[in-house]
C-alpha cells in the first residue's frame, strides 16, 4: 500500500476540526483522570455508581423493548417482547433497591465471562497458525483466564470493590489516552 499526497492531505484535513480544539480534549482527558483516582480513591462507592449506571441503562432498554413491541403484529411475539422489557425494567430497579446484590450478581456474571473470554483466547491461539504471533493471543487468553478466577475464587467478597476497580482502571486509561490524543494533535498543528 503506497500513501499518496491526497491521502496524506485527506488524512489531515480529517483531523483539523480535532486539531483545533486539542485543549479541550486533553481537559477531557484530565477529568477523566480525576474521576479515576476519585474511583480508586473509593471503590466501594464507585462499585454502586457502576451498578446504578447499569440500572438505568436496563431501565432504558426495558423502555425501548417495549415501545418496539408495539410495532410487532403478531400477538404472541408482542407479549413476548412486551414481557422481556418488563423484566428489563424489573431488573434496572431492583439495582436500585438493592445495588450490593446487583453488584454481586455483576461480579459473578463479569468473573465467569473472564474464565471463558479466556479459554476461548488460548483455545483460538493453538489453533492459529505457527507464522502468526499466537502466542501473544495464548498471554492474552491465560492473563483473562487467571483474571477471572482470580475474581471468583475471592467471590462474593470481591463483589465490594471490583467494580469500581474497572471503573476507576477505564477512567484513568481513557483520560490517559485522551491527554496523549490532544497532544498529539497539538504536535501535528
Amino acid at each position: 500500500m503506497t500513501i499518496t499526497s491526497d491521502t496524506v492531505r485527506t488524512a489531515a484535513s480529517d483531523t483539523a476540526p480535532l486539531r483545533a480544539k486539542w485543549g479541550w480534549i486533553v481537559a477531557l482527558g484530565i477529568v477523566y483522570l480525576i474521576a479515576g483516582f476519585i474511583a480508586l480513591g473509593s471503590v466501594a462507592m464507585a462499585t454502586v455508581v457502576s451498578v446504578f449506571v447499569v440500572g438505568i441503562m436496563m431501565i432504558v432498554a426495558g423502555v425501548a423493548e417495549v415501545f418496539s413491541a408495539f410495532q410487532i403484529k403478531s400477538w404472541g411475539k408482542f407479549l413476548l417482547w412486551v414481557l422481556l422489557g418488563v423484566l428489563y425494567i424489573i431488573g434496572g430497579f431492583v439495582t436500585f433497591q438493592n445495588p450490593l446484590l446487583a453488584a454481586v450478581l455483576l461480579t459473578l456474571i463479569l468473573g465467569a465471562s473472564l474464565v471463558v473470554s479466556g479459554i476461548m483466547r488460548i483455545v483460538l491461539a493453538f489453533s492459529m497458525k505457527r507464522e502468526t504471533p499466537w502466542i501473544w493471543v495464548v498471554l492474552s487468553g491465560v492473563i483473562t483466564l487467571l483474571l477471572g478466577l482470580l475474581i471468583l475464587a475471592r467471590w462474593p467478597v470481591s463483589s465490594l470493590y471490583i467494580l469500581g476497580l474497572f471503573l476507576g482502571i477505564d477512567l484513568i486509561m481513557a483520560g490517559a489516552s485522551y491527554i496523549g490524543l490532544g497532544f498529539g494533535l497539538h504536535r501535528a498543528r
